[in-house]
This record gives structure tokens, sequence and C-alpha cells, in this order.
């Protein structure tokens, strides 16, 4: 494209001529274009991209358009990588149509206005200097992702910008330093990188060109090159891992296990099948099914199973403890835990579990005002009680493991804290049959393999139909099932008690970019930062003898 073309909708001082509606276009394009790299093939050359665009058409816009842009390229986001959503909802959640669509409009907002708040702030930025705007771009987006990550009861941070880089071994291995925030910052600066290369008035072309290409071909090498160093490393003990495969439920009648005491019967074939390696840990994953300790059907059963396999069984299971709330002078109610539990070898229970970060809607009502709202939709809208501490169990030989379920693999503190608590060993159990034949069940896989290799553990991912695999501490992907069906693997494993500088110092990056972001935002509001040589503001309000001196300061190849 010429310079010519190029400045007819991106001129050098822009204003009117470049239309909101044509910015607000490429706004949407970009954020549905980015969650191809969400979707499918996990493709991550449009997250290098995207972001990219969005920024080219909103350092240059009012500040409002600059909001609209960021809130539209998020809504398409969402709308795009996460419609899921809507089919969780109201296939298993028990909303209608109207209940599970109005429920992702929600959070595609909510993750809008964080984004359009990132590009409002980006563009006060580029009021000083453009210059200033790109290098505090990616600070202000890691910023907003751990903010919209930490919002209160209903922080979602599913689908990070970083997460389609990670797919790449030798990139993957920088989470250990900085956590996935720092995968989400390197993106975002290349993004960065590439909308100074279009807008920046200085240097020259060719000059910002070259640039641009050396940080490309830097980040492709490292790419193609780095994996080969990554250290390789050998498994010691093998897992039998059972894929049970259960149809998704809303209810369990009184006669569930007489009804499903073949499949009963197939699954535990399978955990008792001769195997070719020696494993000495029996998984079963977060299912759809009514296991609970205290049935005495189940809980016959998992003994007999443990006694026979003469090893740990670890199993998805509903617990029903007293309230915490109960006192001695009121009657002990019990109460559903989403839990672990694990059995020895002669069939006693010796630990258990307690999900603490539990699904938003589906396994609890976040807020009395939302749960009044989701109420009118479905009266089947949460029901289980958080657990209160990230409990670390033991195995044979002096080893401990952590175990987390389900929606916890997102959250990279959550899962940090067993680390912490000395768990040598990652175990995450999970039904994500919810998520139907979406791109889901993919990409909580990726958010997965990310934990383990944030705190160098091996990582054993047991679910109820797919993605079931085990995960060594630089990210490698062993033995994965394949997706809806019954199933069982020996995953290969080993215990490690590394502490990575994520592990010891928790999410230091994400509050060192906070902090710069409010020294960037804050130092625009001092007196005195009006104009610099890299002006963006509205053409209007230019003096006309600064635009004229300011156009013939341009490099003669900027002028034509």
């Amino acid at each position: 494209m010429s310079l010519r073309l190029w400045t007819r909708f991106f001129p050098p001082y822009p204003g009117p001529a470049t239309p909101a509606a044509f910015r607000l276009v490429c706004a949407a394009v970009s954020g549905a274009a980015l969650s191809l790299s969400y979707t499918g093939f996990y493709f991550a050359i449009y997250s290098w991209l995207c972001l990219g665009l969005l920024l080219i058409v909103i350092l240059d816009a009012r500040p409002r358009i600059a909001f609209a842009c960021g809130f539209v390229h998020a809504l398409f986001f969402v709308l795009t990588s996460m419609s899921w959503i809507a089919t969780v909802l109201a296939v298993h959640g028990g909303l209608s149509r109207v209940g599970g669509c109005l429920i992702l409009l929600l959070i595609a907002t909510v993750f809008g206005i964080f984004t359009g708040t990132f590009a409002w702030s980006v563009r006060r930025l580029a009021q000083r200097s453009l210059f200033f705007a790109c290098a505090g771009a990616p600070f202000l987006w890691v910023t907003f992702e751990f903010a919209f990550a930490h919002m209160p009861e209903i922080g979602f941070p599913w689908n990070l910008l970083g997460y389609p880089a990670s797919n790449n071994l030798a990139l993957l291995q920088l989470a250990t330093v900085t956590g996935i925030w720092g995968l989400s910052f390197l993106v975002a600066a290349f993004n960065s990188l590439v909308a100074w290369t279009a807008l920046a008035p200085t240097p020259a072309p060719k000059t910002r060109f070259a640039v641009l290409t050396a940080a490309a071909v830097l980040i492709l090498a490292t790419m193609a090159i780095g994996p080969r160093f990554v250290p390789q490393v050998s498994a010691n003990h093998y897992a039998r891992a059972v894929q049970t495969n259960f149809p998704e439920a809303m209810e369990y009648p009184p006669d569930w296990f007489q009804s499903h005491a073949q499949d009963l019967d197939q699954i535990e074939q399978l955990s008792l099948a001769p195997s070719n390696h020696p494993v000495d840990l029996l998984v079963w994953p977060e299912a759809p099914a009514p296991f609970s300790f205290e049935d005495p059907q189940f809980a016959r059963r998992a003994s007999q199973l443990a006694i026979q396999f003469h090893h740990p069984f670890l199993a998805g299971v509903i617990q029903w403890e007293p309230a915490p709330e109960a006192t001695a002078n009121t009657h002990v109610a019990l109460v559903p835990y989403n839990s672990a539990i694990l059995l020895d070898p002669q069939g006693q229970k010796t630990f258990a579990y307690d999900k603490v970060h539990l699904v938003p809607f589906g396994e609890y009502e976040p807020f009395p005002l939302i749960h009044r709202v989701a109420a009118s939709f479905s009266d089947e809208i949460g029901g289980f009680r958080k657990g209160r501490k990230h409990a670390v169990g033991h195995l044979p030989g002096g080893y401990s493991f952590g175990v987390f379920i389900c929606y916890e693999a997102i959250f990279p503190n959550e899962v940090r804290r067993f680390a912490v608590n000395a768990a040598d060993l990652f175990i995450n159990i999970s039904n994500d049959g919810w998520f139907g034949r979406s791109a889901a069940p993919e990409q909580h896989l990726h958010m997965a393999r990310v934990r383990a290799v944030e705190n160098r553990r091996w990582l054993l991912r047991v679910t109820n139909n797919g993605v079931t695999a085990s995960v060594d501490p630089y990210g490698r992907i062993f033995s994965p099932l394949p997706t809806d069906v019954r199933a069982a693997v020996d995953l290969p494993y080993d215990f490690r008690t590394d502490e990575t500088i994520y592990t010891r110092f928790d999410d230091w990056f994400p509050w060192l970019c906070v902090i710069v972001s409010v020294i960037l935002l804050a130092s625009t509001f001092w007196k005195g930062n009006t104009a610099r040589e890299e002006l963006l503001i509205p053409v209007e309000e230019i003096p006309p003898s600064l635009v004229g001196a300011r156009f013939s300061a341009l490099a003669p190849e900027e002028k034509s």
C-alpha cells in the first residue's frame, strides 16, 4: 500500500478524516480474528497481529472512540472464542437459551469494559507521544488482564493473550519466571511494535520496518531453535488414568447405581486391566455421576477397587460435610462439596480436598443480586460450598500431591499454592463433557499445561471425556486419549521439588505492570504534558502554525 493511500485512512494528523465506523469495523475484525488463535488449531499468528490492528485504530482516535473500539474488539473476541459458554449454561446449566446467551453477553460486556478502558488509557498516553503509548501498551494490557482475572467472585482469566504463544515449547519456559503474564506481555509488546511501525512519524519507514523485521526474526528463531534446548526429563512412575465418558446428567435417580451397573463394571475392568508399566496410582476424573463416599453403594465399590489395585486410588466425588456455620445449638445440616478423595490400598479414605474456586452460576451464586437474576431463568443454579484450604495429600514413599478440580486450572495463583504447600505432583481432574464438541476442552488443556510449567511440576490431567493426558515440567504432552471414548491409559509422571521464580514470588510481574501503568497514566495528568514531538490530538485542535511547522519537519518520503 502506498503512503498516500495509507494516509487516507491513517493521516499524520488524525481527526475526522478517519471515520469512526471504519475504526469500529477494524476493531471488530481484530477481535474476531484473534479468536482463531484459540479455536481448533491454536494457530498463534493472529495473536501476534490482531492487537496491533486494534492499537493502530485507537492511537489517533478520539478518547470515546478509542474506548468504543476496545469494547467492540473484546465483544467480538468473547462471542467467537467462548460461544460455548451459552451452550453449557443452556444445555447443562439449567438455563434457558435466552438465559445462557445473556450470561455470555454479560461476560463479553465486562471484558469489553476492561478492554475499552485499556484502549482509552493507551489513547491517553498517545496524547503525550506515540512512542510513549506503544511502550506503555504492554504494561497496560497485562494490568487489565490481571484485573479482570481478579474480579471479586466472577474473575475469568480464560483465553489470555499469552496462551497461543505458550504452544511453543521455548517461549513457554518464560512462565517459570513471570507466569502466563510474561507471555501476554511479550505478545502485546510485539503488537505494539507493529502499531509503532505503522504510525510513527519518525524514524524513516525503512528504519521502522527493519526494527520490526529484526524483532520478528528473533522471535521466530527462538520458536524454531529454542525447543531443542529445552531439557528432556524421564518419568519413573505411571498412573492408570480412566476416562469414564459418562453422559452429562442434570439429576440422578435413586436407582442410578443399578441402572449403570454395567458401565461401572466396565470402568472397573479398565482400572484393573494388565499393564506394560508398573502403575502405582489410579485416578478417576470429576464425573457426572453420584459418587459420594457417604453413599454405601459407591464406598463399597471404591474401597474394593483400591484393595484389588494394591495402590492408592484418587477419585472425584461429591462430599457431604457439616455446614461451617453449624453450631452445637443448631441442627447439623450436611452441605455438598465438589471434592477429590484418596483411598489407600486397604480401601480407607486418607485424604480429601474440597474445591476452593467454584464455577460461578454453575456451582454457586456469585452475588445475591446476580443469583436473583439467574434464578429467574433457572432454579438449578449453585448448590456447592467452597473449600477453605489448598490441601496437599500424601503418597507412599514420602511424596505429596496437589489436586485441583476442573475450573481451578485457569487460575495461576490458585494452582501455585499447592506447590507452595510442598506438592511434588499436580493432578487435575475435570469433567469437560459440559463443553460439548467445542474448542473449550483444548483451551482448558493448554491452560492447565502452563500451570505445570509455571511451577515445574508433572501434571496428570484426567477428564471424563477428554483431553486426558500427562504433562512434563517443561510442557510436553504425553499419551493423550481420544475424546468422547471410554478408555484407560497409563500416564508417565514423576515428583519434583523445584521452586521456580514464579512459585516463590507469586504474581510479581503483573503487579510490576500495575505499578508501571499507574505511573504512566498519572504522568499524563501532570502539568506540562501537552505538546510533544509525536503529538496525537485531533487536527482541529492543533494551531495552524504548529501544523505547518511540524509538517515541514517530516522526512521527504513522508510528505509524498
